[in-house]
């Protein structure tokens, strides 16, 4: 989302009588020519906007402050005007994920079926917030629900809130795909049976059961310490299930990813090697929301202003496997990339569980946090013990 080095892209803007022309690498040139024709007065036609290749954009260069900025600065000093803000400006002026609340209670008969679901969001939205299993009473309420251009509903919004990749899906399938495994676990069911068991949908079953096939799974109830997690979802038409193993180190509280393994039904794969990049692409990004990318605020001060927290490929899975396919050939391309990254935190979390026992409800699963519920547990434990 962010260039690389301690600058970020510049933006460059020349006014001259005929109009402006601005360069810029940025998602959404017809609306950035309305904004800068809109701050200079002039008609939208008389704004000439170039978009040199924009290589990785994952929606940080859509709203697009400084192109605005280098077109006032250029019509008050009559010269070009370039602008760039430093890393930390970048970080000051950039938005930002929103800080959202899952609250919920569920139910599981003697059979593994769901009997009761009552979901509650804040601040998330409403993406991603049905989950796709039958459930007979279900309840899914969003309060203060936000949508990429603002904000409408009783929760406050930061101005500088906005989504992150799988706009309010990727803390909706972490909080579905958790309760399910919770359930799983407390039924003493096998997780991948006991998804199974809640659905209906045939192309579901089919992308689960191709991940599992992929991925090696047998069935064991939680936590086996294998360190064996699923998650799934159905997001923008594209059906996804994705499986990972991992380790977790007991006395840091690093926990390792080994492998991921992503099923997508993407309609028609017009280009398989493409598909291939765009779902590792958003595992890997993932895995950054999932692990360390944590923004720090102290009265309004923001703590990170550097891409210190940023997940590097090489600290990603070290073996990371993604396949595509299409159940039903006639079936029209969906969406590759973002799917995947909104089952990254659950199929994470769940995975960590299931390793020693340690329930994540907090993103990301930083090193400290993963310390302190490993605390949690063994002192649970040790309370049973002395009983």
């Amino acid at each position: 989302m962010l260039g690389y080095g301690l600058i970020s892209e510049s933006k460059l803007a020349e006014i001259r009588d005929e109009g402006a022309t601005i360069w810029a690498l940025i998602q959404t040139p017809f609306p950035t020519c309305d904004r800068v024709a809109k701050a200079l007065g002039l008609k939208s036609q008389d704004v000439r906007v170039i978009t040199p290749f924009v290589g990785g954009g994952f929606g940080g260069k859509s709203a697009d402050d400084q192109t605005v900025d280098a077109a006032l600065l250029a019509q008050i000093t009559v010269k070009p005007v370039q602008v760039a803000w430093a890393r930390s400006e970048e970080f000051f002026n950039d938005s930002f994920d929103l800080a959202a609340v899952v609250k919920m209670v569920s139910g599981i008969d003697r059979e593994g079926r769901i009997s009761l679901w009552d979901y509650s969001v804040y601040a998330a939205g409403e993406w991603g917030a049905s989950a796709s299993y039958d459930i007979a009473n279900a309840r899914i309420r969003s309060i203060g629900r936000a949508s990429l251009y603002g904000a409408t509903g009783e929760a406050p919004v930061h101005p500088f809130a906005d989504h992150g990749g799988g706009p309010g899906a990727s803390m909706n399938v972490f909080a579905i795909e958790s309760q399910i495994d919770m359930m799983a676990a407390a039924a003493a069911i096998d997780p991948l049976e006991c998804r199974l068991k809640n659905l209906t949908d045939a192309r579901m079953r089919w992308v689960l059961l191709a991940a599992a096939g992929a991925f090696g799974w047998t069935a064991a109830a939680g936590p086996s310490g294998r360190g064996y997690g699923i998650a799934c979802v159905i997001d923008a038409g594209t059906y996804v299930a994705t499986m990972a193993e991992v380790k977790v180190d007991r006395s840091t509280g690093k926990v390792n990813v080994l492998r991921v393994v992503s099923e997508q039904d993407m309609g028609v794969v017009v280009n398989p090697e493409g598909a291939k990049m765009q779902i590792e692409g958003g595992i890997t990004m993932g895995l950054g929301y999932t692990m360390t990318e944590e923004l720090r605020l102290k009265g309004g001060e923001i703590l990170d202003s550097n891409t210190s927290t940023l997940t590097r490929f090489p600290a990603s899975a070290s073996s990371l496997e993604s396949r595509r396919f299409s159940s039903r050939t006639t079936t029209s391309a969906t969406r590759g990339q973002r799917p995947s990254i909104t089952t990254t935190g659950a199929v994470i979390a769940n995975a960590a569980f299931n390793a020693i026992g340690m329930r994540a409800f907090r993103l990301p699963m930083t090193a400290e946090r993963v310390r302190m519920a490993i605390g949690t547990i063994d002192a649970e434990a040790d309370v049973v013990t002395r009983r």
